[in-house]
């Protein structure tokens, strides 16, 4: 087991920012690679971002590329998204997990924390 927990979710306006946090208690954090998703009601889980285990590759979904960015600290064990300009359509919550993979598809990921909401008002 890895456990996850989220934090730094909140309500903001449109265009603030935020920096979404996940700790990993776990001494092989370095082995994975880590994703955010999220998911807003009544839609299906989305992805977000990706980071490999070393952060040297990192994807977007196209809706966060040049807004949010994904980022890691091994020696800390926790995974960041930065997130600016943000969206009313950015509300959701956000989930970290950890897989093997630096991958768009949730179903590659092995862990999940319980997320943390974000709500945008416009």
């Amino acid at each position: 087991q890895v456990p996850l927990v989220e934090s730094g979710g909140g309500l903001v306006q449109a265009g603030d920012s935020l920096r979404l946090s996940c700790a990993a208690s776990t001494r092989t954090f370095a082995n994975f690679a880590m994703g955010w998703f999220r998911q807003a009601p009544g839609k299906e889980r989305e992805f977000v971002a990706t980071i490999s285990w070393s952060g040297g590759s990192t994807y977007y979904a196209d809706s966060v590329k040049g807004r949010f960015t994904i980022s890691r600290d091994n020696g800390k064990n926790t995974v960041y998204l930065q997130m600016n300009s943000l969206k009313p359509e950015d509300t959701a919550v956000y989930s970290c997990a950890a897989g093997p993979f630096a991958q768009s598809d949730p179903t590659t990921y092995d862990y999940w924390g319980q997320g943390t909401q974000v709500t945008v008002s416009s």
